[in-house]
C-alpha cells in the first residue's frame, strides 16, 4: 500500500513538472505586414524585414523597448576630436548561435560585404559616410580601402570620410547587422536558409514557410538570453489588414503592426487601448516616373499634387491615422526645424484646382484632351481607396486613371528594378531622425530608392555640400534648399505623414510606442 502511494505521488509530481514545463513555454504570435523578400541583411530594404532581422541579429548598437539607441554587441564607443574615427569595444561574452565568438573581424567582413558591388546591396548608401564606402560600392576602389579595421578581436575602428552627427544611429539600421563570415563563405546566398543560418541576436531562425509563417526560437548563446522572455516567435504575413484584425480578435495574433483604416472607429470602440495610434517618422507619397514624356512636364506634376485634398485622404480615407503632408521631410524630425512646405499648402481647394487646370492646359491636356495614367499600388484596402479618391480628384484636370494592384513583394521589386509605371504608391519610414534620410531618396545615384528616375545636378550638388558640413544649423539651411528644389520638381508627390497603428493584446508587455515604431521581441513578454 505504501509502495502504491509512493508511485502515485511520483506520477503526480512528474505530471505537474511536465505541465509546468509546457506552461513555461512562452510563444509570441506576431502579425508582420508581408513576407520578406530576403533575410539577407545586406539586401534588405523594408520595415517588415527589419522587424525579423533585428530579432535574429544584433549590431554594434541596438534599440531599447522605447526606440532609443543603446549598446548592442559593442558595450561602449569613443569618437576622435575631429569626429571621424569611431572606436567600438565589443562584448567579450558575445557569441554566435553556433558558439563561435563574435569578434571585430566579423564586422569588418560584414561591412566589406555590403559595400562589395557583387553583393548588390540596394541600401548600401546608408553606410556611405564610412571612408571610401561609396567608391568601393561603385567598384572604383578595392574593398581593402574601406575605412574599417579590427584593432584586436574586441576593438573595432571605423573611420568616416567626414564628420556625420548621426552615424551611430545608422549602425542600428538592419544593414549594419553582421553576417556570420564562415556561413556566408560556405553557403553563399543560401546562408539565409534555416538549416544554414547562424545568428548573434536574441533569436535563431527555425522555419520559413512562404505565405504562412516564419518561426524563430530563443538563441541560447545570446549574452542576455536569461532576460529574454519569449521562447518562440511566429511572424505571419498580414497584408490583408481586415483578416489580421479578425485573427487578433480571435486571439490568434498577439500583435499586428497595422490595422484596417476603414474600421478605425470600430477598433477604438471595441478594442480600446488594444488599438494603438502613435506619431511615426514617415511620409506616404506617389513616385512619378520622370522618364514618361508627359509626366516629365513639371506643370503636370505640380497640377496633380495641387489638386490632392490631403485633409480628406488623412481624415476620411485613413480615419485620422495619418496627417495631411505638404513636404517630403516630416515635421518633428531632428536637426532641421520646419520642412519646406509646398507654396499652395494654405490655398483653398477651389483656388488650387483653378490653378492646376491652367497648368494642365499649358502642358497640353484637359477634359477635351485627356491624360491617361496608371497608378500602381500594393495590396491593401487603404492604398486602393486612396488611389480611387485620387482618380476622382484628378477628373476635373482631364486625367483618366487605371489602377494596377500587385502584392507588396512584387510591387516593390518592380519599383527597385525600374519597371514600367506612371504613378506608384510608396512610403518611407525614417531609419534615423535626420532630414538626410528622406532627401537622399532622390539623389541621382540612389539606384535602389530613386523610383522616379530623378536626376538634377543642382540637387545632387546641394546634397553633397550638406554631407560635408559639420555645423548642424548651416547644414539644416543647406538641406532646406534641397527640399525646396524637390518641392518644385516633385519627382515624388508627398501626400501624408504616417501615424503608426498597432494591435496589441492586453496580454502583451514590453511593447512600447515610439517614433520609429521598432519593437524588438527581446523586450516583450506574454501573460497567461
Amino acid at each position: 500500500m505504501m509502495k502504491s502511494l509512493r508511485v502515485t505521488a511520483l506520477a503526480t509530481a512528474l505530471m505537474a513538472a511536465t505541465s509546468l514545463s509546457a506552461m513555461a513555454e512562452m510563444v509570441y504570435h506576431r502579425g508582420n505586414s508581408a513576407d520578406p523578400e530576403t533575410l539577407d541583411q545586406h539586401k534588405t530594404s523594408t520595415v517588415y524585414e527589419a522587424h525579423i532581422l533585428r530579432d535574429l541579429y544584433e549590431g554594434l548598437v541596438a534599440y531599447s523597448a522605447d526606440g532609443q539607441i543603446i549598446p548592442g554587441t559593442a558595450t561602449e564607443w569613443t569618437v576622435s576630436d575631429d569626429g571621424k574615427v569611431y572606436t567600438f569595444k565589443l562584448r567579450p561574452e558575445a557569441k554566435w548561435s553556433n558558439g563561435d565568438p563574435v569578434v571585430a573581424g566579423d564586422f569588418v567582413y560584414s561591412l566589406k560585404r555590403i559595400m562589395n558591388p557583387e553583393t548588390g546591396a540596394k541600401y548600401a548608401s546608408v553606410l556611405y559616410p564610412i571612408l571610401n564606402a561609396e567608391a568601393v560600392n561603385k567598384g572604383e576602389k578595392p574593398g581593402d580601402e574601406l575605412g574599417v579595421k579590427a584593432i584586436d578581436d574586441h576593438t573595432l575602428e571605423i573611420t568616416l570620410g567626414a564628420p556625420t552627427p548621426f552615424f551611430v544611429d545608422l549602425l542600428a539600421h538592419q544593414t549594419g547587422l553582421p553576417v556570420h563570415p564562415a556561413s556566408v563563405d560556405k553557403f553563399g546566398s543560401d546562408f539565409v536558409k534555416p538549416e544554414n543560418m547562424v545568428t548573434n541576436g536574441a533569436y535563431t531562425l527555425a522555419e520559413f514557410v512562404p505565405n504562412d509563417h516564419i518561426k524563430a526560437v530563443k538563441n541560447a548563446n545570446y549574452y542576455d538570453a536569461a532576460d529574454v522572455k519569449i521562447d518562440s516567435v511566429y511572424y505571419y504575413p498580414t497584408e490583408d489588414r481586415g483578416a489580421a484584425l479578425r485573427r487578433f480578435q480571435a486571439g490568434e495574433l498577439d500583435t499586428n503592426n497595422d490595422a484596417p483604416t476603414e474600421q478605425v472607429e470600430f477598433m477604438k470602440t471595441e478594442l480600446g487601448d488594444q488599438f494603438r495610434v502613435a506619431p511615426y517618422l514617415g511620409t506616404y507619397y506617389y513616385a512619378v516616373n520622370m522618364k514618361d514624356e508627359n509626366l516629365a512636364k513639371r506643370e503636370v506634376r505640380q497640377a496633380l499634387s495641387m489638386t490632392i485634398d490631403r485633409e480628406f485622404l488623412a481624415d476620411e480615407i485613413w480615419g485620422s491615422t495619418m496627417v495631411a503632408g505638404y513636404s517630403l521631410v516630416p515635421p518633428g524630425i531632428g536637426n532641421y526645424g520646419e520642412p519646406a512646405y509646398a507654396d499652395y499648402k494654405d490655398m483653398s481647394m477651389i483656388d488650387r484646382e483653378e490653378k492646376a487646370i491652367e497648368l494642365m492646359k499649358q502642358a497640353g491636356f484637359g477634359p477635351d484632351k485627356p491624360l491617361k495614367l496608371t497608378i500602381n499600388y500594393n495590396t491593401s484596402e487603404n492604398h486602393k481607396n486612396t488611389a480611387v479618391a485620387l482618380a476622382d480628384m484628378w477628373k476635373p484636370l482631364g486625367v483618366e486613371i487605371e489602377l494596377i494592384n500587385t502584392d507588396t513583394k512584387t510591387h516593390y521589386a518592380m519599383l527597385r528594378d525600374k519597371g514600367d509605371f506612371d504613378l506608384a504608391r510608396a512610403g518611407w519610414i525614417g531609419d534615423y531622425s535626420d532630414p538626410q534620410n528622406f532627401l537622399f531618396l532622390v539623389e541621382s545615384d540612389n539606384v535602389g530608392f530613386n523610383y522616379a528616375n530623378y536626376a538634377n545636378p543642382d540637387y545632387d550638388k546641394i546634397m553633397d555640400e550638406a554631407a560635408g558640413t559639420v555645423d548642424l544649423e548651416k547644414r539644416a539651411e543647406i538641406l532646406k534648399s534641397a527640399e525646396k528644389i524637390f518641392m518644385d520638381d516633385l519627382p515624388f508627390i508627398p501626400m501624408m505623414y504616417y501615424g503608426s497603428m498597432n494591435l496589441v493584446s492586453d496580454k502583451v508587455s514590453g511593447f512600447e510606442d515610439n517614433l520609429l515604431n521598432v519593437h524588438p521581441t527581446r523586450w516583450i513578454s506574454i501573460a497567461e
